[in-house]
Parts: C-alpha cells; sequence; structure tokens
C-alpha cells in the first residue's frame, strides 16, 4: 500500500491482462497487492466496466481523491476535532488503510471491528471502543489487543468492565435530543442527566479510570444545532465529575455529519461553525482538553457510487410506464434504503447500448418508471415511482453517495451475490 493519500495522484499500475499496460481502476485484491493506480474520471471508469463484453454484475466504484478530500475539508472546519472513522458506516479495508495513514482514528463497535483496524497496522491507542454495552468476550478481546478507551452508559457495564478490564479507561455516554436525525441512537444508548451523578460515584466506588465523555446526536444529523444542548450537558458532567475528584481529559462528541452529496439538509459547514462556536466558549482551548468525534458517512458516502445493471423490464401500456428489475437490491446494497432511511437517486448511465457520459444532456422522452431488486420478495423496491428514459435488457444505472450503510449490511439472500469495489483516482 501506499503510505500517503497523495501518493496516489502520478503512478503507473499494471492491469491484470496487460502486464505492462495502465489500469483506470483496480480491485481489492489489486490494491492489497500493492498494485498503483494511475489518475481516471468516474466516467472513464464507468465507460470501461460497463461496456465491456459480457458486462452484467452490479459493482461498486469509490475515489480514493475523494476520501483523501473529505479528511481535508474536516481538518480545514474542525482543526481541534481528531476524527475516528466509524468502522460501522463501511468496514472497507481500502478507506480504512487511507484513513489510517492520513492520521486519523477509529470507532470501533465489536471485536471483528476491532481487528480489522489492527490488522491495517492501527495502533490501540488510536481507536476507541465506542459500545456501551459489550459482550464480556469482545471486552476481553480489546483488554488482550490493549484497546484501552472505551464508552459506558450504565451501572451494570462499569462492573463488568471491573472484573473483566479493571484498567480499561472510561467514557461516560450521555443521552441527547436525535429527534432530527435519521437513526435516534439515544433511544437505545445514552445516559440521562438524571442519572449521570450515580454512575461518576459508582465509577469512583470501583476505583475505575473515568477519563471523559461522549455523545451522540444520531446518524444523519439534519439539525446543525442539535449539538449545541449536547455540548451543554457535556460541560456540565465535566463540572460533576471535578466534584468526585476527577479531572476528565476527553471529550468525544460522536457522529451524525452528513455527506457532502446529500440531497437536502443541513450542510456540513454549517454544523462545523456552529460546533466551534459553542466549543470555544465551554472547552477553551486553555483546558487543554482533546475532542475526538466518530464521523462515518462524512467520509465513506460521497467516494463509493454504485452501477447496477437492468436484467428484465416490464411495460404497463395504461398509461405508459416501466418497471425495471436491476441485480442489486434492499436485500443487499440498498438495505439502506430500509435501515438508514435513504432516498436513493437513479441516473441514466447506459440507455440502449450507448454509455451516458452527461446525462443531463439527454434529450429523450421519459416515463413513469419503477426499480426493483433481484429478489422473489415484493418489498425489494428500490425506487416506486421515478421519471426516466426507456431503458432496455442490458442497460445500466447509476446511484451516487452510496458509500455508507450500503454494502456493510448487504446479505446474500435469495443467492444474490454482494456488489463489489472498484477503486479509482479522480486526482490530476
Amino acid at each position: 500500500m501506499l503510505s500517503k493519500a497523495s501518493s496516489y495522484s502520478s503512478v503507473r499500475v499494471p492491469s491484470l491482462d496487460a502486464p505492462n499496460s495502465e489500469s483506470s481502476y483496480l480491485s481489492i485484491a489489486e490494491i492489497m497487492e500493492g498494485k498503483t493506480l494511475v489518475p481516471s474520471s468516474m466516467s472513464q471508469v464507468l465507460e470501461e466496466l460497463t461496456m465491456a463484453q459480457d458486462s452484467e454484475d452490479s459493482f461498486f466504484i469509490a475515489d480514493v481523491a475523494q476520501i483523501a478530500e473529505q479528511h481535508k475539508i474536516w481538518v480545514s472546519e474542525l482543526p481541534r476535532i481528531h476524527p475516528h472513522f466509524a468502522v460501522k458506516s463501511n468496514p472497507d479495508p481500502v478507506m480504512i488503510k487511507m484513513l489510517a495513514n492520513l492520521g486519523t482514528g477509529f470507532d470501533c463497535a465489536s471485536k471483528t471491528e476491532i481487528k480489522l483496524v489492527l490488522d491495517a497496522g492501527v495502533s490501540p491507542d488510536r481507536i476507541i471502543y465506542a459500545h456501551p454495552c459489550k459482550p464480556t468476550s469482545h471486552l476481553v478481546y480489546a483488554r488482550q489487543n490493549r484497546v484501552s478507551l472505551m464508552t459506558f452508559d450504565n451501572r451494570n457495564e462499569l462492573y463488568k468492565i471491573k472484573a473483566h478490564y479493571p484498567d480499561a479507561k472510561i467514557v461516560l455516554r450521555i443521552s441527547t435530543d436525535d429527534s432530527n436525525s435519521l437513526c435516534r441512537l439515544s433511544l437505545k444508548f445514552g445516559a440521562s442527566m438524571d442519572s449521570v451523578q450515580e454512575l461518576i460515584e459508582t465509577a469512583h466506588e470501583l476505583d475505575l479510570d473515568l477519563v471523559g465523555v461522549s455523545f451522540h446526536v444520531g446518524s444523519g444529523c439534519n439539525d446543525d444545532t442539535a449539538f449545541t444542548k449536547a455540548l451543554m450537558d457535556s460541560r456540565k458532567v465535566f463540572d460533576l465529575a471535578a466534584k468526585s475528584g476527577y479531572k476528565l481529559s476527553l471529550l468525544d462528541i460522536g457522529g451524525g455529519f452528513p455527506s457532502p452529496k446529500q440531497k437536502s439538509g443541513v450542510e456540513f459547514k454549517t454544523i462545523a461553525s456552529n460546533i466551534r462556536s459553542v466549543l470555544d466558549d465551554l472547552f477553551p482551548v486553555s483546558e487543554n482538553i482533546r475532542i475526538i468525534s466518530e464521523p462515518g458517512r462524512f467520509f465513506s458516502s460521497s467516494p463509493f457510487s454504485l452501477a447496477v445493471n437492468i436484467t428484465s423490464k416490464r411495460q404497463i401500456n395504461s398509461p405508459a410506464s416501466f418497471m425495471y428489475y436491476i441485480n442489486d437490491g434492499v436485500y443487499g446494497s440498498f438495505n439502506c434504503i430500509m435501515f438508514d432511511h435513504q432516498v436513493v437517486f437513479p441516473e441514466p448511465l447506459v440507455v440502449n447500448g450507448s454509455f451516458i457520459h452527461h446525462p443531463e444532456s439527454i434529450s429523450s422522452p421519459t416515463f413513469q418508471s419503477s426499480i426493483w431488486g433481484p429478489t422473489c420478495d415484493s418489498i425489494d423496491c428500490v425506487v416506486s415511482d421515478t421519471q426516466l428514459p426507456e431503458f432496455f435488457v442490458g442497460d445500466w444505472i447509476l446511484f451516487q453517495n452510496m458509500g455508507a450503510y450500503t454494502g456493510s449490511a448487504a446479505s446474500k439472500f435469495n443467492g444474490f451475490d454482494a456488489s463489489p469495489v472498484y477503486y479509482y483516482n479522480s486526482s490530476s
């Protein structure tokens, strides 16, 4: 692997078919073998993959330059906050390796995620085990691998940690108002402010090393002020802990940061501006508090696009409309529709056998259309009603912004395999 993301810019890559030729994209196996990428465009890669002879299987393409760009944006907008990538959003090994090389930490929620990150060469002190309710065997694995920083939100978890990892550095996760987020995590996790004092006292009685406070405003936050109340509550916890003899040194502001390609909702820069202002007021630099976060979709969503093939077509004549059947669906990559409350947007990619370089320039008439996944279940509907030009069997549709909570939760229901990933580098 390359040591720096910027190294992807101007290097040569031998392809598998022609040993001395360059390739505009690589598979994960080729990347892990150490092969390198030459600069190429999304359009170029998509045309090569979709127009290849006998090409039919759906696939992701991932732009490594976009991963690096997201990190650059984060550092620019939130320089005080060290991001710990939420592996659950997309445990892609190439992205994990790139983010590791860029210096990020990692938010892991299970033994398997911890192992994945450690195997990428990340040191244990760059991981937060951010699951407040851990299986004992996973907690023991964390101890055996020196992953000491972890969250909790209840007394029973404190007793478990005392029994199995008494030297852990524990972080109290508090609940927040996440009513304006796509996924409301405080319905399941987070201590109420009424219980905070008791938990601090219990940690003190058990002689546990309470080092900080965490919260999560919910995945896919649509409220630019959601962090304000949570940061105010965190300040209260810092002050309560001080009265019990703890000098807290860490603040974890969780995730909820949007993708730059989302079609609607509050923008990241607006959220970041509010966070900077509140942090400077409640947690000034002079206090020397380490501040981290757990962004997932912010890093993983926009670099990935999904191309699907139309395997079947059904025409309804009154009025003229079409049902298209594709080779990925809600049991696969589009599970984000069910579990992550996402709305996906189809774009014409290959129409009547011709690759479309600029979908916005298509002059063909559009028809009422629906898009269905490959399984035998009628719930497997990707898009129920949209306007599209007429497609034919063998044509392709593109869905952008598809890296978060897609492949990570895909199943093989009905025997349909997960869509593979091909990597390219759009940087010149």
